[in-house]
């Protein structure tokens, strides 16, 4: 039997179940992998996270080939590519891992059907998570609605049946009816080349949690606090990808706590919490689809976002160029800009300015981020903005308002961080880089930078606004 294996958010040998499958059940395999032009077209995702992706296709080419077997791609809309594939192969079954974004649920099961019409076998499989979402339900059945409850559930059922990793399978010959042509560069693909910070593809997915494990994560509790530190696992964009699998992080994570010896079990099972938290998103994605639309909840007293206008434009315009006056909002953005990730405190804080002090809609903060994030995900970007927009499962009424100055104070105290991405801000004194704008003008003169011009004033003030915001929920309640 000849196998088609459906590449996608899956680039990798180990632990993969659908490769796995195919090499078990089929004499000849085919794996493709296909750029979704229309999805390339509509620049939803940005330069970075296309680049990084080409870069884990070509890390899983090579794994490939190393097995004898040929990588083959194709461009196109992704339904009539697949199957136009299946005949140009004469393939008897095809592989796949399960997708659960919206789109990507009604694009399968079209796929699914129209096999099915042809009389070929369809086996697909859960990857992306753990445990998908009708696994993890209320005694009602019912999808859970808090993050809490359903980490408790979570945890109840790895211990009950804890998914076992898999090996990388050895391959059956490949197929050779397929010609395949060099990969396009990210130019062809309709963007820009731009520096990539982070090394793509399996292996470095797999260094990369190695490395974690053995120091970073026993101090992770305080470090993935601290943008100045490198004390996260930065394993994001390989979990985007599927360059390595959340089973794998988690059995990788609890064999650590296994080993004894310096081992910090509070830190290990914070990180591990947090795979839990993007597997609740995952299942809110599958059980709430609508949250792609608008928000989870409407709740009372949540202020309507500014109306468009210039005012809005320009206040929009200032928070995604990093030039708002408030050094970690914009180091964050600059972060974003220039490199394609930012730190998850600094994302949080980035956020709740947005929609809280701006009040713009967390929607254009949500496609903002997927336009420029290297691990740009539909469930964990939308849950994090619904979050911080106080729209989404968090019981939290609305009135969770970050301050950038004090955040800045708690979490890059030395202001590292800050001159890292502001380079304005290099020679401003400690006593007054997380408010410059409070620097004397012969201070300012001194060091060279001199607020209103040399960098901005702040865009609103923090304390006003927040009130303001608060005011407007309150009226809003009356009503």
């Amino acid at each position: 039997m000849r196998g088609l294996v459906w590449f996608r958010r899956d680039l990798r040998l180990h632990d993969n179940p659908a490769l796995s499958a195919a090499c078990k059940e089929c004499k000849e395999i085919v794996p493709l992998f296909v750029f979704d032009e229309p999805l390339l077209a509509s620049q939803v995702f940005g330069s970075v996270c296309v680049g990084f992706m080409l870069g884990c296709l070509e890390d899983l080419r090579r794994s490939l080939a190393e097995q004898g077997v040929t990588l083959v791609w194709r461009m196109g809309e992704p339904i009539d590519t697949v199957l136009r594939t299946v005949q140009e192969c004469a393939v008897d079954a095809v592989y796949w891992n399960r997708d659960y974004e919206p789109a990507a649920v009604a694009r399968d099961r079209t796929v699914q059907q129209r096999l099915a019409q042809q009389g070929r076998l369809v086996r697909t499989f859960k990857d992306h998570v753990v445990f998908e979402a009708e696994e993890v339900r209320g005694l009602t059945g019912d999808p859970f609605q808090r993050y809490s409850a359903y980490r408790d559930r979570w945890w109840t059922q790895w211990r009950s049946a804890a998914p076992p990793l898999l090996s990388v399978p050895s391959s059956p010959a490949a197929s050779t009816a397929m010609k395949v042509s060099a990969w396009p560069t990210v130019q062809e693909l309709g963007y820009e080349s731009v520096p990539m910070w982070i090394e793509p593809g399996e292996q470095a997915a797999r260094a990369r949690l190695q490395w974690f494990l053995k120091k970073p994560v026993h101090s992770y509790v305080s470090g993935r606090n601290l943008p100045a530190q490198d004390g996260t696992s930065k394993l994001s964009p390989h979990l985007r990808f599927g360059t390595i699998s959340t089973r794998t992080m988690v059995h990788a994570a609890l064999q650590t706590l296994s080993k004894g010896g310096q081992v910090s079990r509070p830190d290990v099972f914070t990180w591990m919490d947090e795979l839990v938290w993007r597997e609740f998103f995952q299942q809110v994605l599958m059980a709430f689809p609508h949250v792609t639309e608008g928000p989870f909840k409407v709740k009372p007293g949540l202020p309507a976002p500014r109306p468009a206008g210039p005012e809005r434009d320009r206040l929009f315009a200032a928070w995604c160029e990093g030039r708002t006056g408030y050094p970690i909002v914009d180091a964050g953005m600059r972060q974003l800009n220039q490199t394609g990730w930012m730190h998850n405190r600094v994302r949080m804080v980035v956020a709740s300015f947005l929609v809280k002090d701006l009040r713009i809609d967390w929607q254009s903060g949500e496609r903002y981020f997927m336009q420029h994030l290297v691990d740009g995900d539909v469930a964990a970007n939308n849950g994090n903005w619904q979050w911080c927009a106080s729209t989404g499962t968090d019981a939290m009424q609305g009135y969770r308002i970050f301050n950038p100055t004090l955040q800045s104070e708690k979490f890059d105290p030395d202001g590292h961080y800050l001159r890292s991405y502001v380079p304005e801000l290099t020679s401003v004194p400690t006593k007054w880089i997380h408010e410059p704008q409070l620097m004397p003008q012969e201070e300012q003169i001194r060091v060279g930078c001199r607020i209103g011009s040399d960098y901005p004033e702040p865009i609103v003030n923090h304390r006003q606004a927040r009130q303001e915001y608060l005011d407007l929920g309150k009226q809003k309640v009356s009503t």
